[in-house]
């Protein structure tokens, strides 16, 4: 018997050293071989922390930025990027970071970064993002090659300047919803209002209604799902790097994949009732999803084998048009408002060219290219 436990113990030893040695080389040998080879080529940056690399540093620099009061400039990166700006000034324009066990070439010099996005010096593959990123953002933004260049192709026209036209009148309803909510608020007495989570969920809105139309609702449920599901990615982002984390039923985890369940359920379901109707002939296809089925139909119509995406593709896809637009849109609302406010003589000339314009009349297309205070840059630096 004492043999027999003998040699199990010795058979699972040997299977195991390969799986150690291999964990010990992802986690320690290989970020050290790269640091070396990134000063080696002249490179200055942080040195490599077992396993979760800087991640807590960024972390704790972004709690620390937002506990002081916000400085009314343009002077922006040392409150949202804290890390990067004080790496910069330690190091200079290029230099290396850590995420995990990854380096991150962090590049601000304007001139280079041109030459890379003009592929001046070949191409440049993606970071790879790890298992939790990509449930948060999926779809094109990860693909590479010619995986890349068939979605980009068939997502393209989705967002021809003809088929944004039609998507006004949903800019314009959601647009007017939020107005006259803000209108009851003030009708009887005057109100303070904090505007960011109004305006998130104005664009959440605008998105909802471009992307799925008549599944309006639904739309608004996958945005609070994402929206949940990245402030449960945000609070685990120190842990993303621990082998097998995702595998561990915590709470957390547990959330997340029944999020994940439920959002790729909504947006099946969605996308299976679009392409029944679509192929009835009875849709007009005046949103993303339409438009972008449709441009998948006719991809897949030609001769090519595998030309098409899958209904998990498109799934990603739609889950990807939220990532994009929504906090970047409210982002930008938000501190043109902030704009506004301090440049009250702008907000003044805004408001005139709108009246003299539109008068009593909605928006539309064409009269919106007529506004010019809109295209004047901002100074909004306090003097």
């Amino acid at each position: 018997m004492r043999e027999i436990l003998l040699a199990l113990v010795l058979v699972a030893a040997i299977l195991l050293i390969p799986w150690a040695w291999k964990a010990f080389s992802w986690i320690w040998l290989k970020p050290k071989k790269l640091e070396k080879c990134l000063r080696e080529q002249g490179l200055k940056g942080t040195s490599y922390k077992f396993l979760f690399g800087d991640i807590k540093e960024m972390m704790d620099s972004v709690k620390a930025a937002r506990t002081k009061p916000m400085d009314r400039s343009h002077q922006i990166v040392p409150r949202v990027m804290p890390f990067l700006h004080d790496k910069v000034q330690k190091y200079g324009k290029t230099h290396f970071t850590w995420f995990g066990p990854n380096p991150r070439v962090n590049i601000t010099d304007p001139d280079m970064i041109r030459d890379i996005l003009s592929n001046k010096f070949g191409h440049f593959e993606k970071l790879a993002s790890t298992p939790l990123e990509r449930k948060l953002i999926p779809g094109l933004v990860g693909y590479e090659g010619e995986k890349w260049a068939k979605h980009r192709r068939i997502i393209n026209p989705a967002f021809h300047l003809e088929k944004l036209k039609m998507m006004l009148p949903a800019f314009h309803t959601s647009c007017h919803e939020m107005v006259e909510k803000w209108q009851k608020l003030v009708a009887n007495e005057s109100c303070e209002l904090d505007i960011w989570p109004e305006l998130q969920n104005l664009a959440a809105d605008v998105i909802s209604r471009t992307a799925f139309s008549s599944s309006f609702e639904e739309g608004r449920r996958i945005f609070q799902l994402q929206s949940e599901m990245a402030t449960h990615l945000m609070q685990s982002s120190r842990f993303m790097f621990a082998p097998g984390y995702r595998f561990l039923p915590t709470k957390k985890n547990r959330r997340m994949k029944e999020m994940s369940q439920e959002m790729g359920s909504l947006l099946q379901n969605m996308i299976l009732r679009r392409e029944k109707v679509m192929k009835a002939g009875r849709l007009q296809n005046n949103d993303l999803l339409g438009l972008l089925l449709e441009s998948n139909f006719k991809e897949m119509s030609g001769k090519t084998r595998n030309a098409g995406i899958t209904i998990d593709e498109v799934i990603d896809e739609c889950k990807l048009f939220y990532i994009a637009g929504q906090e970047t849109s409210a982002t930008l609302l938000v501190w043109t408002m902030i704009c506004l406010s301090i440049h009250q003589d702008w907000q003044e000339k805004a408001r005139e060219e709108v009246s003299q314009i539109f008068g009593s009349q909605s928006p539309d297309f064409e009269g919106l290219n007529h506004l010019k205070v809109r295209s004047i840059k901002l100074d909004c630096r306090c003097q």
